[in-house]
C-alpha cells in the first residue's frame, strides 16, 4: 500500500462502483492469495475480470497503468490462477487495470481510465 496515502479504498470503491454500472456482478474485493492480491474480481457472463485499481493524485505524473509492473503482474497472475482453481468457471480471464485520478485532496474522482485486457497471463502458464 503504502504510496497511495489512503486513496486506495476510495478509489477501489469507485471503481467497483463503475464495473457495476457495466453489469459486472462483483465476485471479490481485495482477494488475497500467498502470492499476492486482486483488488476486484468480477464478472460479466462472458468475462472473468481481475482488476487491479490504481489511483493517483492528479499532480502525480505517472499513468496508473505503469505501476503495474511485470512482477505486480506475475502476482496478480498466480493469485487469479489460484481463485479459478478454487471456483471453476466457463468464462473467459481478463486481466484490467483501471486508472484513477483522484482530485485535488483525494476525496472525489476526476477521472477513471479502464484498460480492458491491459496483459495477459505470463507465457510460462
Amino acid at each position: 500500500m503504502g504510496m497511495n496515502n489512503g486513496l486506495g479504498p476510495l478509489g477501489e470503491t469507485y471503481a467497483a462502483e463503475y464495473l457495476r454500472k457495466q453489469g459486472f456482478q462483483i465476485l471479490e474485493r481485495n482477494y488475497r492469495s500467498r502470492f499476492g492480491e486482486i483488488d476486484i474480481i468480477a464478472e460479466n457472463g462472458q468475462y472473468i475480470v481481475f482488476a487491479e485499481v490504481k489511483t493517483r493524485r492528479a499532480s502525480s505524473l505517472a499513468e496508473p497503468e505503469e505501476a503495474v509492473t511485470p512482477g505486480k503482474q506475475k502476482k496478480i497472475a498466480k493469485t487469479a490462477l489460484l481463485y479459478l482453481q478454487k471456483h471453476p468457471t466457463r468464462l473467459q480471464p481478463r486481466f484490467d487495470v483501471i486508472g484513477i485520478v483522484a482530485a485535488g485532496t483525494g476525496s472525489a474522482v476526476q477521472s477513471l481510465r479502464h484498460v480492458k485486457d491491459a496483459f495477459s497471463y505470463p507465457s510460462y502458464y
